[in-house]
């Protein structure tokens, strides 16, 4: 298996430590870079609201399987949340488009340190894509403000 980056994500979070655990919440502006071998990907994209972003992180460690959330103190295995630090740590999120400019695609609500490297995107479609009523049997529903 080879994962070849589209392009690398530019973003004020220097360190996973600066980061908002979930980006969701965030309101702040970050650029995703995409490489000139795969702009002509981008055709048509401006018509789409919000991003499925899949990306890297590489910083996190590797050899966690479970961990604390910010949700509570008991261990979690890493594959039942949405640690960072995973075996293939693959971050996944759906983030609002803003606007493009060139290859350079401007979004919200992506908790992804400085220098990532972008892996794909896809439209989001709330008809496709969402589902009602699910749960994580651990978690408590966060209220969103």
């Amino acid at each position: 298996m080879e994962l070849v980056p589209i392009g690398i994500i530019h973003s004020p979070y220097q360190s996973p430590d600066d980061a908002p655990n979930q980006g969701r919440f965030s309101d702040q502006q970050v650029e995703l870079e995409i490489y000139s071998d795969y702009v002509q990907g981008l055709k048509d994209i401006d018509g789409a609201s919000h991003l499925i972003v899949l990306y890297w992180l590489h910083l996190a460690k590797r050899d966690v399987f479970q961990t604390k959330t910010p949700f509570g103190p008991d261990l979690r295995g890493v594959f039942a949340c949405r640690s960072p630090s995973r075996p293939n740590p693959i971050a996944f999120c759906v983030a609002k488009l803003l606007h493009r400019e060139d290859n350079r695609l401007f979004v919200q609500g992506i908790e992804a340190v400085d220098g990532s490297p972008l892996l794909d995107l896809k439209p989001y479609s709330s008809d496709l894509d969402s589902f009602t009523g699910v749960k994580i049997g651990w978690f408590k529903q966060i209220k969103e403000e």
